[in-house]
């Protein structure tokens, strides 16, 4: 039996590989657009930017060294430069597509980042496969502006999975449903008619505002935002403010909230401030042809009657008063049954004494 000679030695030890195989090789050189690895072969392997990365621009000497270990898949195994086409991305993408069917059928919530904001969703990547998740399943409520979004890593389920068709499609509203479900639950178990909770104020309309507690909307409408009266809601809360509510009603799903606490209510100690024949200091807060509503504190008004105005003939308080002019005047009767306070600026007036008539000889 003859002996191999030195170059058949090192031939054999080549091994020979096939289209679609998937081999293991270490980095000996990496430029800027290529990859070049030694897989045990005659020829090296060659992986280009384009069969690496889906950025068009990477520099590839940024992500790969010398003396690195990569797994590829075998495109051809002689390009006509007597070099092996390898590439990374796909077979980096099978693998995902492997890690996304048993996600699918396990119905598992899988976490990855947003790379491609589109006209009609989201594209997200787990472990080099894409993800298609559509608008109306990025979230439990309309999305006008689907850029926040770009670089976030967000949650999803695989909803639909169809590599062959290219559609892979996941679902992140339902985890938000499911969640808000939850936590919607564990409130009203929590909750009840007058507590006092913490929410942040969520939108705010002409009638009212929406109080996010965690779990659940409350509503705060405009007349329970303040002891006083409030003009425009939007004019006093802002969205993302915080804010202690109290519980006032609870029906099924609705919540009504208030910000009008029974401690500080205004007319706990109003007998003593306003009992008749006291002098107090108001605003004019409206007018009516039969007389003016003075704020002597906020949630307290008194009746200025159109008589009780002066000495003299008022016609209507609208031609001696103004809205926000400042009156001092004498509470002539507290009813604080009825949270009634009439009032008089005429009490306050001096009366000059009638000129005598001239005494005729």
């Amino acid at each position: 039996m003859s002996e191999l000679s030195f170059e058949q030695m090192l031939e054999e030890s080549f091994k020979t590989i096939h289209n679609g195989e998937v081999v293991e090789g270490t980095v000996i050189d990496v430029k800027e657009d290529e990859i070049i690895l030694n897989i045990g072969c005659k020829a090296d392997g060659i992986i280009t930017r384009s069969e690496y990365t889906n950025e068009s621009n990477a520099d590839l000497r940024d992500l790969v060294h010398v003396n690195d270990t990569l797994e590829a898949k075998v495109l051809k195994v002689n390009d006509g430069e007597g070099q092996i086409l390898l590439t990374y991305k796909r077979l980096a993408a099978e693998k995902g597509n492997k890690r996304l069917e048993e996600a699918f059928e396990n119905h598992e919530v899988l976490t990855a980042p947003v790379v491609q904001v589109l006209a009609g969703g989201l594209s997200v990547v787990v472990e080099e496969a894409r993800v298609f998740i559509p608008a109306s399943l990025v979230s439990d409520t309309f999305e006008k502006n689907l850029e926040k979004y770009a670089g976030q890593e967000i949650e999803f389920v695989i909803t639909e999975f169809n590599p062959k068709r290219r559609r892979i499609i996941g679902d992140r509203k339902q985890l938000l449903v499911a969640r808000k479900a939850e936590m919607q639950k564990a409130l009203f178990e929590r909750i009840q008619v007058g507590d006092t909770v913490e929410g942040v104020v969520k939108n705010v309309t002409d009638f009212g505002a929406f109080i996010d507690l965690g779990g659940a909307d409350g509503l705060l409408h405009i007349s329970e935002m303040s002891w006083g009266h409030v003009e425009n809601p939007k004019k006093v809360f802002k969205v993302g403010e915080k804010l202690s509510v109290l519980i006032k009603d609870i029906s099924g799903v609705k919540i009504a909230l208030s910000l009008k606490f029974p401690d500080q209510n205004p007319w706990l100690n109003a007998a003593e401030k306003f009992a008749a024949g006291n002098v107090v200091t108001g605003k004019v807060a409206r007018m009516t042809d039969f007389g003016a509503f003075v704020e002597l504190e906020p949630g307290v008004d008194a009746l200025l009657h159109v008589s009780q105005i002066s000495h003299e003939h008022v016609d209507k308080p609208a031609d001696v008063l103004k809205v926000g002019q400042e009156i001092t005047a004498k509470v002539v009767d507290f009813n604080e049954a009825d949270k009634k306070i009439s009032l008089s600026m005429k009490a306050l007036e001096t009366v000059a004494p009638a000129e005598e008539a001239p005494v005729e000889e």
